[in-house]
């Protein structure tokens, strides 16, 4: 588990996914990652392949890969979402969530980060008809 966010703070995340997740057919996953040792970016496309990649009808799922510990930060937009925002938009988005972190505010800038992501797949990618959950809501530990 994390040291970093309480459960409490953890259920309340998992409730902004669904709640960013609700208009929209995009995915948002948070991975928090305490035991890698290695390249970050490697092991975060690693988690993203095996929890989003392609598991999507349209490709719009969002990987949040948090190390804590490495104070690393990882956002990975599937192809369907990252051609309709482009890179500038995941690093602004990236560089807002380390400022929070730097200030100690780990779950304000998580859930921040979560809702305005679903604000984005809401514009991009709006629900007509049924809004099936492609994958989970939970956050992954590894």
């Amino acid at each position: 588990m994390s040291n970093f966010l309480t459960n409490i703070q953890m259920a309340s995340l998992v409730e902004a996914i669904q709640s960013a997740e609700d208009h929209s057919t995009g995915e948002i996953r948070v991975h928090i990652d305490s035991t890698s040792d290695g390249n970050n970016a490697e092991i975060a496309f690693e988690v993203f392949k095996k929890l989003c990649k392609n598991k999507t009808a349209e490709k719009n799922a969002v990987l949040f890969h948090v190390n804590f510990e490495q104070h690393y930060l990882t956002i990975i937009g599937d192809e369907g979402i990252h051609a309709k925002v482009h890179q500038n938009f995941w690093d602004q988005m990236h560089d807002r969530i380390t400022a929070e972190f730097a200030k100690g505010n780990y779950f304000e800038g998580l859930k921040n980060a979560v809702l305005e992501t679903g604000f984005e797949l809401k514009k991009h990618f709006p629900v007509s008809g049924e809004n099936s959950n492609e994958l989970s809501n939970e956050i992954t530990f590894s």
